[in-house]
């Protein structure tokens, strides 16, 4: 097998059975679809469905020095976590732009889990080892160390309001998931899995990780406990109209090496009284100034195309950004996107148009999220 040939996650072939379509995603060969995304999507929305999520990076962060030395390299303050807490966060380069945004998990005294995204696994690990060497030049003392496992894991992420009762199915009734942004680790069958309180749906969640060995199983099981609760196996087309109804950022898409955290709207995951990290210098002008341009979510006026990455946007003639990600949102039945506008058109409430194919169709920039329960 080249290097340049698709990769196929331990779930590849239960995919195939349960006769999902297949495409190519950051280099994997995913489920883009089983019944279809709405039905999918309504699933998360109404009940649970289940993604396969074994395509994500898990790097292992570990050894005397770590906290510190992660501490610099991530904008969140991983100080803050006690053993089983996770947070949200971002590996930034020197210009301050997004690397990748991942969930860091401490799951030791001295070890970490980071949870990255799959299309950046790669570039993370050599990222991270690289400023590693350097520490370890200038500090001969520093023991930390840094393990790619992400070829050993599978994971799956379940999610939707009968979560609960389907973690009691499949785990036990007497077994409670962690509290959100927690992470625990719970016996399954012959072996341990361990159990996140998250997700990218806006429901209620948990992803789960285990051996990649034990990925059919646990699948498997899932599927089957599921039934009573209406489940459904979830590709990744019902996924980005998830996220993107809760104005959750696409890495690659709403998020990018040229793009930092406070343009994107997300600097309440940067630590900036932190004394330390990459990138903080240009996020504290960011901040003092401004930004040029922030990311708006935006919902169409009329039903028509749905809109796209890369269309322009306009507002009184005047081009003032870009759509970066874009849907027909099946909990709202409209059009829904988001995208970077100049900073001073950037208010909740502005009247914009979206060009799409040559023709201009109006909305309206929102608040986050697009979708919210009743």
């Amino acid at each position: 097998m080249s290097e340049t040939a698709p990769k196929k996650t331990p779930l590849y072939d239960e995919h195939v059975r349960l006769g999902a379509k297949i495409v190519l995603f950051a280099g994997w060969l995913m489920p883009v679809q089983y019944t279809g995304i709405i039905d999918e999507h309504q699933a998360v929305r109404n009940g649970v469905g289940v993604f396969d999520i074994s395509h994500m990076g898990q790097l292992i962060v570990e050894g005397a020095g770590e906290c510190e030395w992660l501490n610099n390299m991530l904008t969140n303050n991983i100080e803050k976590l006690d053993v089983g807490m996770g947070q949200y966060t971002f590996l930034l380069n020197e210009r301050g732009g997004i690397i990748d945004d991942l969930i860091v998990y401490r799951i030791g005294d001295q070890k970490f889990l980071l949870v990255v995204n799959a299309a950046r696994t790669e570039e993370d690990f050599a990222w991270l080892q690289k400023h590693l060497r350097a520490v370890e030049a200038a500090v001969s003392a520093a023991k930390a160390r840094i393990h790619n496992r992400s070829a050993e894991f599978g994971g799956v992420a379940i999610q939707g309001p009968r979560l609960v009762e389907l973690f009691h199915a499949v785990f036990g009734a007497h077994k409670e998931p962690p509290a959100r942004n927690h992470i625990a680790d719970f016996p399954f069958e012959q072996t341990n899995v361990s159990v996140a309180r998250t997700g990218y749906t806006g429901e209620d969640g948990i992803e789960v990780f285990f051996r990649a060995g034990d990925a059919v199983k646990f699948w498997n099981a899932v599927l089957k406990k599921g039934k009573p609760f209406g489940i459904r196996p979830c590709g990744l087309g019902a996924r980005d109209t998830l996220r993107l109804e809760m104005c959750y950022p696409l890495n690659g898409s709403d998020l990018s090496p040229e793009r930092n955290p406070i343009e994107a709207g997300l600097g309440f995951f940067v630590d900036l009284t932190k004394p330390n990290f990459i990138g903080r210098d240009v996020l504290l002008k960011t901040k003092e100034i401004g930004p040029r341009e922030k990311l708006v979510p935006f919902r169409m006026k009329e039903k028509g195309p749905p809109p796209r990455p890369h269309y322009a946007v306009f507002e009184n003639g005047e081009h003032i950004g870009e759509v970066t990600s874009g849907t027909l949102s099946p909990s709202l039945n409209w059009g829904v996107g988001m995208a970077y506008v100049s900073a001073a058109h950037a208010k909740t409430g502005a009247q914009i148009d979206i060009e799409i194919r040559g023709q201009k169709f109006p909305a309206t920039i929102e608040k986050k999220p697009l979708y919210k329960k009743t």
